[in-house]
């Protein structure tokens, strides 16, 4: 709904109904993540280490879409909670311009570039091959991936959770089969291996971004390419960037630490690297509840920003706190019982099978802390919050992340890389935690005290009719 829908009734119900299509929709994604990792480990163990080093940049340079979607969903949302409808739509469409002009830029540097960047990660001369024919594809898809995230932060602002998760399903749908038909082929389509998985996930995204178009145009905030320059499209892009940027940021710094990761653990063989890959591949999967409740936050504490009710908004964040911890420590238990026939699902490689066995065993456990710190960035980043976001995923990440994986793989093993990423999570969501809930719980406060502070004051008769009706309008 375009009204402030989420400034009012019930909390947790909020969560609950922002929450649960979006679990099936991100679920949908991590889903074919995990079928197309399977696919290509059908091709050989060069193929899985080539997708393994690809995994994290692709997931970076996706961060750039999700800063986008952030910043959107952050000005709109609070917008629409002020009750500014017309400022919330022109926002939206500038949001969905910069999303393409980024995208354009992005897939650009990432096509001259590619052979450096994959060098500097250690890639074997020989996989460089196998992560271009993969990249070239993806590269193309960008532009269409970004336009993706910016309309779908243009429906999550809106409350609009359904249409919002039907997107990432079509995703989904649309890259599962096409998956095997352009990496095995089928009858007259040519089997293109590493290169198929690649155009698959274009052609995805170009029909993702088509139906996101189209969702947004349905909603109450209108989708009109003029409303583009209504306010200056230039002050509303900045508008959006102002938490876009920082966002992206902190969105990238996790999988750019993972590609740190990846780079480190290279120095322990190509299996270690492949084992790391698909279990991260995994990880992304368990952790699914958890990215669709930092999804839902959002909306939810943006509006309840916006039409001034801090307290509320700090509510969602303690609601959302308690279930990433009680989801985590059972997602945790659950793979370390089953680590080995999960790990079998992936590899017949006993050492690559190994790998993904012990990564689950030390890693897991701090699920529930990445819980804890989405969900609290999530928050900071929809009430104007981001750069404090950005600079606790960077402190997670270049302060313990890092320095922990890069001294401990020299001292114990690659072991020690999948303990510092243990560590990362639970110190990151404690940290993240805590400012959150300060910030939040102090501007409550303060709303709080100067409620207490107008209701004892002497009432002037001049101000009694504007004042109460203002008072009535902004309670709606």
């Amino acid at each position: 709904m375009s009204d402030a829908s989420l400034a009012t009734g019930s909390i947790a119900r909020h969560l609950v109904r922002q929450t649960a299509p979006m679990i099936l929709g991100i679920g949908c994604i991590m889903g074919v993540g995990l079928l197309d990792a399977w696919f290509i480990g059908q091709l050989g163990a060069d193929e899985l280490a080539a997708v393994s080093f690809i995994f994290p940049v692709s997931v970076a340079l996706s961060s750039l879409g999700v800063g986008v979607m952030v910043g959107v969903n952050s000005v709109v949302s609070r917008a629409i909670g002020a009750g500014k409808l017309d400022r919330a739509a022109a926002l939206a469409v500038q949001g969905i311009v910069l999303a393409f002009a980024l995208g354009l830029f992005i897939s650009g540097s990432l096509l001259l570039l590619q052979g450096p960047l994959f060098q500097a990660l250690q890639a074997p001369d020989h996989l460089l091959p196998l992560i271009e024919d993969y990249i070239t594809p993806y590269a193309l898809g960008l532009p269409m991936l970004l336009v993706t995230m910016g309309a779908n932060g243009a429906l999550r602002a809106q409350g609009e959770a359904i249409k919002s998760s039907s997107i990432l399903i079509i995703v989904a749908l649309v890259n599962g089969a096409l998956d095997p038909l352009l990496i095995f082929g089928w009858g007259p389509v040519p089997a293109l291996g590493v290169a198929g998985a690649g155009w698959a996930t274009a052609l995805a995204h170009l029909i993702a971004m088509l139906t996101g178009l189209a969702l947004v145009s349905t909603c109450e905030l209108p989708l009109r390419p003029a409303m583009a320059f209504r306010g200056g499209l230039l002050h509303g892009m900045l508008t959006i960037g102002r938490v876009g940027a920082p966002a992206s940021l902190s969105s990238a710094i996790n999988p750019i630490g993972l590609t740190l990761l990846t780079a480190i653990l290279a120095r322990h063989g190509q299996e270690a690297v492949a084992g790391f890959g698909a279990a991260g591949r995994l990880q992304s999967f368990a952790v699914v509840p958890l990215l669709a409740l930092s999804s839902s936050i959002g909306p939810i504490a943006g509006q309840n920003w916006g039409a001034g009710h801090a307290a509320r908004a700090c509510r969602a964040l303690h609601l959302s706190t308690l279930f990433c911890l009680m989801y985590g420590l059972a997602v945790a238990l659950t793979l370390v019982l089953l680590r080995e026939p999960i790990a079998a699902l992936f590899t017949d490689d006993a050492a690559i099978a190994a790998q993904i066995g012990r990564y689950l065993s030390i890693a897991a456990w701090g699920f529930a802390g990445y819980g804890c710190l989405v969900t609290a960035t999530g928050a900071l980043n929809a009430v104007d919050r981001a750069g404090l976001a950005f600079r606790l995923s960077v402190a997670r990440v270049l302060l313990v992340m890092v320095p922990f994986a890069w001294l401990g793989s020299r001292l114990v093993g690659p072991g020690a890389v999948y303990g510092a990423e243990l560590a990362a999570n639970l110190i990151g969501g404690g940290a993240a935690y805590w400012f959150a809930k300060r910030m939040l719980s102090s501007a409550s406060d303060a709303a709080a005290d100067k409620t207490s502070s107008a209701s004892t004051r002497p009432a002037r008769l001049h101000d009694a009719g504007p004042r109460t009706e203002a008072g009535a309008s902004s309670s709606r």
